[in-house]
């Protein structure tokens, strides 16, 4: 099957400095793709640049086997796109502005259909700007929805959410992986990343610097495990074949074999009479594995 994206040596400037420095990467079709980094780390340019908005400097780019930058209004057509700001009429109805966004394609998707897919069905006889800011949002992927688009452009989705914002928001791309959609996604939140991506590229400072699944990225399948917990006052030392350290209150473990090192330590607890407080067993978080690729790359 052809990528959705395919992007060769990209690289943007504006002067002397540098947004963007010959990335490459693909997106496969079907995908929910998520471009990991820091604010300024040039993911709302590459999302620029894909979405036909911004020339590159330098590098090649093919957006659903076409050139982005040739404004063709089929291509367009094709795609839908979340900002991360957005503005419509605050004095249509829910109703009135999907079906007037729904208008500017050939093939539109039913307006009832968009309605439901973004959680907007109940709101769609009130006034725009009655809408609390979760539900503006959800209205901003309705309208980019109208088209009925193959590939989705999300930029910062649920930036400035609160929890129970940011949860329907994943719910609802979730919905649209479901329909084969393929989605792109820049955002700097860890757990957006883990929750909705099949692949995730890490970048910083205009670099990709990592690439795989949530799972997989930065080696996390294959790290060492941690092992933590407490045993209070009094209790006996431990003995020093597990290498053991001192964290805070804690006792912590590393190894790369957790379930015969666990069966151990839990035997010696056993017979020491000793009550393991606060067990914890855990590989590196993608928040673990990004911190540690950026700082190296700023070091």
């Amino acid at each position: 099957m052809p990528a959705a994206i395919a992007v060769a040596d990209l690289s943007k400037s504006y002067g002397p400095i540098e947004a963007v420095r010959g990335v490459t990467f693909e997106v496969r079709q079907g995908e929910v793709f998520a471009l990991l980094g820091p604010n300024g780390a040039g993911k709302t340019t590459i999302a620029e640049m894909l979405e036909g908005y911004r020339e590159p400097t330098g590098g090649s780019a093919a957006v659903l086997g076409a050139d982005p930058w040739k404004n063709d209004p089929a291509h367009k057509a094709r795609l839908g796109i979340v900002l991360q700001s957005t503005s419509v009429d605050p004095f249509l109805t829910v109703r009135e502005t999907i079906e007037m966004y729904s208008g500017f394609y050939p093939r539109p998707r039913p307006t009832d259909e968009v309605l439901e897919l973004v959680d907007l069905t109940a709101k769609a006889g009130e006034k725009v700007r009655r809408l609390s800011g979760g539900q503006q949002r959800r209205l901003d992927v309705g309208v980019a929805l109208a088209g009925d688009p193959e590939l989705l452009f999300l930029d910062e989705p649920t930036s400035g959410f609160d929890p129970s914002a940011r949860r329907n928001s994943w719910e609802m791309v979730k919905a649209l992986a479901a329909l084969d959609k393929t989605v792109f996604l820049t955002t700097h939140n860890m757990d957006e990343a883990q929750y909705l991506a099949d692949r995730v590229a890490i970048i910083n400072e205009g670099v990709i610097v990592a690439e795989g699944s949530p799972e997989t990225i930065g080696a996390r399948d294959t790290a060492e495990t941690s092992i933590r917990f407490r045993t209070g006052v009094g209790a006996p030392v431990l003995p020093a074949t597990f290498g053991a350290v001192a964290s805070g209150d804690s006792v912590v473990l590393t190894t790369a074999d957790p379930t015969r090192v666990l069966h151990e330590l839990t035997g010696w607890a056993v017979a020491a009479g000793v009550s393991l407080d606060g067990l914890e067993v855990s590989k590196p978080s993608l928040e673990d594995v990004y911190l540690k690729l950026t700082e190296e790359q700023d070091s």
